[in-house]
């Protein structure tokens, strides 16, 4: 694996995307786990406001928290510790790991970026680990603006709007994704029985562990932390 190569096509980029980074037994194991905690049939944590806003239907979890060590194997991957290094420094930060997870038919995911653009030093990196396929036969397919991470803050508009040049990304088991928080990207909705990922979010160095508490949607700022949307970008 050249980090060197994919680092500059990450940056030229915002994102990219690997398939066969992570074994297939390993997925296997974090697959089973994130069932087995998911067959309570979790209700969503956000309130109806951010829901209906952001067309969100994601219950996270946090499985490190848990004391659920397994999913440190995955984060001290060496590759991924070494195509981290050559994208952030080597001074960055782990923030977590959080699995998200989605109910058959859920919205997904609207457009947004997960931390304000106004630094373009300090954002978070999304570190996607997915343990299922996820194509047009089971929906919540990701999507993206490539370059959109050099510019400012997305623009104002409708949730679900198709761009011209965004880009869709059909993760496999076992496959690798990484998107720059300042990246606008997006989520289809869920056709199958359920979508799960999970996401080892870090951060380059002398950038505050807070970087993601706002997040910037097209029709809002809103305020993770306290659950409160902060600003109607619409008026």
């Amino acid at each position: 694996m050249n980090v060197e190569s994919l680092a500059l096509e990450f940056w030229q980029q915002g994102y990219l995307c690997i398939d066969n980074f992570f074994d297939d037994s390993l997925m296997d194991k974090y697959h089973k786990l994130i069932l087995q905690h998911f067959a309570d049939n979790p209700d969503f944590v956000h309130n109806d406001e951010f829901l209906e806003k952001s067309k969100t239907d994601v219950v996270p979890w946090f499985p490190q928290r848990d004391g659920i060590y397994e999913f440190d194997i995955a984060e001290k991957n060496k590759n991924l510790i070494a195509l981290t290094n050559a994208i952030l420094g080597q001074d960055w930060s782990s923030l977590y790991s959080m699995v998200m997870f989605s109910h058959e038919g859920s919205n997904g995911q609207a457009w947004h970026q997960d931390c304000p653009p106004g630094n373009k030093a300090q954002f978070n990196l999304n570190r996607l680990v997915y343990t299922m396929d996820i194509d047009s036969a089971h929906g919540g397919e990701v999507l993206v603006v490539p370059g959109t991470h050099k510019g400012g803050a997305i623009t104002i508009g409708d949730s679900d709007e198709d761009f011209p040049e965004q880009v869709m990304l059909t993760p496999k088991k076992g496959s690798l994704v990484l998107i720059h928080g300042h990246l606008w990207h997006r989520v289809l909705p869920v056709s199958d029985h359920y979508r799960v990922s999970t996401n080892y979010r870090c951060c380059p160095a002398n950038t505050p562990s807070t970087i993601t508490d706002i997040g910037i949607y097209r029709n809002m700022v809103y305020d993770f932390s306290r659950n409160q949307v902060l600003a109607d970008r619409r008026k």
